[in-house]
């Protein structure tokens, strides 16, 4: 593609009328053309930026858009502004406004009154969301190789457009003025003050941190850890019943987060449930890496993550079959063990269960947009052969998928508001983030989202293994959420093309987390099911039944048909495995700096 040869020009309309009065004056300080001018200012300045965005896209940069289409597109920009100006205009007389823009569902940003008692802020606020529908339009008249391509073209202009929302800044956020005026400028203050403790600290504060302790009223499942090595502690959960399960669960978490949103509060731990329905838990806790773990490979952590788990939790329990259960980059994890296992004849696995997970890399939503080949062969010379993926380079890249929620919003609570933010256990584990060694995430990037070779049999070797998922036949239960912007549930129900066991795929509502983290105590959501999975995603859809509640309880029954028969409840630790220590242990206690 060509850098751009055309950007859109300003347009001005001599003909819009000012507001007239001495109070439309005072209340209008400039007119509409102002306002037109700086959403075409805003165009010309993301078309500029694309311009010199050549390596972003192929190196070609993008090409200009359709002169035609882009006439249009300004020509309702233009009447869309005056029919707003004119329609406030309408409102300060005492009529109805005949013209308004809402903010797209979930938008809060203009939500207090403050941006609608005042004429100016009204129309202020809502000029904005009409730059930010022109900036959008513009993007689909911009020319794109491919729907990845356009799909980046879509991701940097919503970042643009978040930014420079005028809820950010001090002098066109109405809620600022007034909370300065009404305490005499200490929100100022306060907010000064957050800055310089969260600049201090390296990162935003989206909770209040002081209230929360990892074992004492997070992540307090009681429970012991039974083995450690060099990449993870294993914790084997006390009973709650009488009776267990023949077979172990196995869990395997992400690496690139810390277990415990599997095991906040008590009311909405996954882990609990599980203890509760009657099995004897296991679940691998990965350590926080520090440059001295810095080494570590792909292969370092199947070996001595599930692999090794798997190994203590057969001589433990004293069975020859487990169940197994893997989280998001877990699963991607667990599934590759148990391939590399079963290259070596081992069919230690009764049945699998995979939540969000990705084993088909060929869409993986906005994380995988900028992870080209370029960026990932500099990460190779930087760290592939050692060094570290910091924490807060993961954080930043899973905020700004969500930027207006966990970005901006804070930045202007903690900072134009001066609030403290309020305590809330999931925002302190979304802080609570954690490195990655280098030659790990560059062998991930490479493999599974740049080039997708997990699904190819036989074209991975791992640990020494030509694996295969497709001779992986135990049954499977796999579940996707409908609005996971990390993990689409599309790309999830790719697996079941892949594995080759009996499978079970159901959809539950909501996203990433909120989808998983959904206790069937509360009743709340759906979850669809449908029992073919030979056709595609969309016909699995629109065929599927919705059931009402927590998809929880769906799993539960199906884990109990694989678990084999009731036995009295184990005791934590054995001979050979003492408990070490009290869970959760000290690796998921370590922050990264």
């Amino acid at each position: 593609m060509q850098n751009p040869t055309t950007t859109p020009p300003i347009i001005t309309r001599q003909d819009i009328p000012m507001a007239q009065g001495s109070n439309n004056n005072a209340a209008f300080p400039g007119s509409a053309e102002q306002f037109m001018q700086a959403g075409q200012n805003i165009a010309q300045q993301f078309m500029s930026f694309l311009g010199k965005a050549a390596p972003a896209f192929g190196g070609g940069g993008v090409a200009a858009p359709d002169p035609q289409a882009l006439t249009a597109l300004q020509k309702q920009f233009t009447d869309q502004q005056m029919s707003l100006w004119h329609a406030v205009l309408e409102k300060q007389k005492g009529g109805e406004a005949s013209f308004r823009v809402a903010p797209e569902p979930g938008d809060r940003r203009f939500s207090a009154p403050e941006w609608h008692e005042s004429p100016i802020y009204d129309y202020l606020h809502q000029a904005y969301l009409l730059n930010v529908r022109y900036l959008k339009n513009l993007v689909e008249v911009i020319p794109a190789a491919d729907g990845k391509e356009k799909d980046k073209l879509r991701f940097l202009a919503r970042q643009m457009a978040d930014a420079l929302a005028p809820s950010n800044f001090a002098a066109t956020n109405p809620e600022f003025v007034k909370l300065a005026l009404e305490t005499k400028g200490q929100s100022i203050t306060d907010g000064i003050n957050n800055l310089i403790r969260d600049v201090e600290k390296g990162r935003i504060s989206m909770t209040d941190e002081s209230v929360f302790e990892v074992g004492r009223n997070i992540a307090n499942t009681e429970g012991a850890v039974v083995f450690e090595n060099e990449v993870m502690q294993l914790i084997q959960y006390s009973p709650l019943t009488e009776k267990v399960a023949t077979r172990p669960l196995l869990v395997v978490p992400p690496c690139i987060n810390k277990f415990y949103i599997m095991d906040l509060q008590p009311e909405n731990s996954l882990i609990r449930y599980m203890v509760d329905q009657g099995n004897t838990v296991f679940l691998v806790s990965w350590r926080n890496p520090m440059e001295s773990q810095g080494h570590l490979g792909w292969d370092d952590y199947l070996e001595n993550g599930p692999i090794a788990a798997l190994t203590v939790v057969k001589e433990m329990t004293k069975v020859k079959q487990v169940n197994a259960l893997g989280f998001c980059v877990g699963g991607t994890i667990l599934t590759s063990a148990l391939a590399v296992l079963k290259a070596r004849g081992d069919d230690s696995i009764a049945s699998l269960t995979l939540l969000t997970t990705l084993l088909d890399f060929s869409d993986t939503g906005e994380i995988g947009l900028f992870i080209d080949e370029q960026g990932v062969a500099a990460r190779e010379a930087a760290m592939g052969q050692g060094g570290l993926l910091p924490a807060r380079d993961l954080q930043s890249t899973f905020s700004f998928l969500r930027a207006n929620d966990l970005v901006w919003n804070y930045v202007t609570g903690n900072y134009l508001k001066g609030q403290k933010p309020q305590a809330f256990d999931l925002l302190y584990w979304n802080s609570d983030s954690t490195n990655l060694p280098g030659p790990f995430a560059c062998w991930y990037m490479r493999n599974m989202y740049l080039e997708n070779n997990l699904r190819v049999p036989g074209k991975l070797s791992m640990c020494g293994e030509q694996v295969d998922l497709g001779k992986l036949d135990m049954p499977v239960y796999l579940l996707a959420t409908r609005e996971d912007h990390i993990v689409p549930w599309q790309s999830a129900y790719q697996s079941t093309g892949i594995l080759g066991g009996n499978i079970r795929f159901v959809l539950g509502a909501s996203g990433h987390i909120a989808g998983v983290i959904n206790p069937a105590s509360k009743n709340k959501r759906s979850y669809w099911v449908n029992d073919d999975v030979k056709t595609d995603a969309e016909t699995w859809l629109t065929a599927a039944t919705e059931m009402k509640g927590s998809w929880w309880s769906d799993w539960a029954t199906w884990l109990k048909q694989h678990s084999g028969e009731q036995r009295a409840a184990r005791k934590i630790g054995t001979a050979k495995h003492k408990a070490i220590e009290p869970a959760p242990g000290r690796y998921v206690r370590e922050r990264a700096v």
